[in-house]
């Protein structure tokens, strides 16, 4: 059994209508297995960065990822090691749920956790941010200017079928993450529990193969996808957002103001774009 998966005893009951309009209720046990969620602790300098909760496995790009999009790193170089941390357990063993990271500049004051998540403080009043200076100064804070992309409906609608052959387990009930060319090309595919962190992981991955800002990529994914997601996507440089689940007000909002391309509730024959344009002359009808 991989780390990725944990076996169980697992019930299925049945419940169906019988002959004579009564109910038939009927039970089977059996092995099964559920997608693995684990803890990982990310360490810098002796100070706990975050911990959050995965699925095991592609752990060095999952912290790649995340440091680049909480805006602690600005290149794969800003890393100068990222290594497990031996002997974590109390019999010794390696749990393989910490990640120190050494850093190049070991100096640095502001390593703290959620670094980009949102603007740093209110300009004025003491009742919040207007939810337009939120996404505003998001947008600001970029690292640089987005690419549009105009969206070939035919390679959106196509781009659920692919995440799903892609999978490393079928049918595992992880959120999936992938990143796809303009013409549907697929370029890495990631899994994990937690949906934000199949696109660190996917980030983590461009990162380390000096392949960002991910100019002229999209960024697919079965997500619900959020403000925080479409963050991730615009401090990376995706130039879309495709998902098969549905998006939140500040979701669109982000993304028709930093120029991202983004579409939701994609199926195989639909979809329903929020911001950004689409090709055309690509539609059938």
């Amino acid at each position: 059994m991989s780390r990725g998966n944990r076996r169980f005893a697992v019930t299925t009951v049945s419940v169906n209508a019988g002959p004579e309009g009564n109910w038939r209720i009927t039970a089977d046990t059996r092995a099964g297995t559920a997608p693995a969620e684990e803890p990982l602790e990310l360490r810098a300098a002796g100070e706990t960065l975050v911990t959050t909760m995965r699925t095991p496995g592609h752990d060095i790009e999952l912290a790649h990822g995340w440091l680049f999009t909480q805006g602690l790193i600005r290149n794969r170089e800003d890393v100068v090691t990222a290594r497990y941390c031996a002997g974590a357990a109390g019999t010794g063993e390696n749990t393989y749920n910490l990640l120190d990271i050494a850093l190049a500049d070991s100096n640095r004051a502001d390593l703290s956790p959620g670094l980009a998540s949102a603007p740093a403080k209110p300009a004025t009043g003491l009742c919040g941010v207007p939810v337009s200076q939120y996404v505003a100064e998001t947008v600001i804070g970029l690292p640089g200017p987005i690419t549009p992309m105009t969206l070939d409906p035919q390679v959106v609608t196509a781009l659920p079928g692919m995440l799903h052959d892609a999978r490393a387990q079928k049918r595992s009930g992880l959120d999936i993450a992938g990143v796809f060319r303009a013409d549907g090309t697929p370029v890495v595919v990631r899994e994990d529990v937690d949906g934000h962190h199949a696109a660190d992981k996917v980030v983590g991955n461009l990162l380390l193969a000096d392949a960002l800002p991910a100019n002229e990529l999209i960024l697919a994914t079965n997500a619900r996808t959020s403000y925080e997601l479409v963050r991730k996507a615009a401090v990376a440089g995706f130039a879309a957002v495709v998902t098969t689940a549905e998006v939140s007000s500040l979701a669109v909002e982000l993304a028709r103001e930093a120029g991202i391309a983004l579409a939701a509730l994609v199926s195989e024959n639909s979809l329903s774009i929020y911001a950004g344009e689409y090709a055309a002359d690509q539609v059938r009808n």
